[in-house]
């Protein structure tokens, strides 16, 4: 993607009054993009956190700006929250001045398998995936199914490729549920890759509680050992547990690159008229 000096980038998390780990992945990301120069300004803004989404607009100096939501699914956040905060009309909105263009959140992105298989690659190095069952946690509800379509959407296409001796998609909160992980994985070793952007309340806590990992909840992941523990010898399987795929460096390009897909479909769009 070619630099962007004139414009600027906003990357927006939920973040954590709680949860000290919630907010660093996009903080992280937000300085490796900084330092590569794709943006003139980059800036974080949160919903639980600060700089909050009604204050950073007033911290941006350059008048181009792309919003990307460093979120794992479309959703309320991104569908209602994100635009109702920041006042946006649409993909674009002219607002005080500023051409603001909202992205996709880069959980949406095609590449979003790419870094599975990867994160799930480095977690158990050595050994064969066509002995391995993997699993992909979502969150899961029944109020919200939007993370659990995008959880099943890359398990499909992990699938398709045949690299792991089985794929599943499975949630902590509707069926198949994690806790059961043991009842229909049949393979000896199983990875085990949180669908989640941070290492957070989910995957510190309560999806080790529910893998059998741990028997009660404990403190921050940044202040655990548990990501590098591996592996696991759990209910006759050896288990390789992999930290949020939010906190893999590449998401930093899935960033960049939603920008640039977003520049595509607005040329696609203005040609077309």
């Amino acid at each position: 993607m070619s630099s962007k000096p004139d414009s600027a980038l906003i990357i927006v998390g939920h973040g954590s009054t709680v949860n000290p780990d919630s907010s660093a992945p996009t903080f992280d990301h937000a300085e490796v993009i900084l330092q590569s120069g794709a943006f003139g300004e980059v800036h974080c803004a949160f919903w639980k956190e600060e700089p909050s989404l009604r204050q950073v607009l007033h911290m941006v100096d350059r008048d181009d700006v792309y919003i990307v939501p460093n979120f794992i699914s479309e959703g309320y956040f991104t569908r209602t929250v994100i635009p109702r905060e920041l006042e946006l009309e649409g993909p674009v909105t002219q607002k005080n001045g500023k051409h603001l263009k909202y992205c996709e959140p880069v959980g949406n992105h095609e590449r979003m398998g790419e870094l599975l298989l990867k994160r799930a690659s480095e977690v158990a190095p050595g050994v064969d995936p066509a002995d391995c069952s993997l699993l992909i946690v979502g969150h899961g509800t029944n109020l919200n199914d939007n993370s659990a379509f995008a959880a099943k959407r890359e398990v499909d296409r992990i699938r398709e490729l045949g690299i792991y001796g089985e794929v599943f998609n499975t949630y902590m909160e509707e069926a198949p549920l994690i806790n059961e992980w043991d009842s229909y994985t049949t393979r000896p070793n199983v990875v085990v890759v949180p669908f989640f952007i941070a290492d957070g309340l989910h995957s510190y806590q309560d999806i080790p509680v529910l893998l059998g990992i741990e028997q009660e909840t404990g403190t921050a992941a940044s202040q655990r050992e548990i990501f590098r523990q591996n592996p696991y010898v759990l209910r006759g399987r050896t288990l390789y547990y992999a930290s949020a795929i939010g906190t893999e460096p590449a998401f930093a390009e899935l960033i960049l690159a939603q920008t640039a897909l977003f520049d595509a479909q607005t040329s696609t769009h203005t040609a077309s008229v």
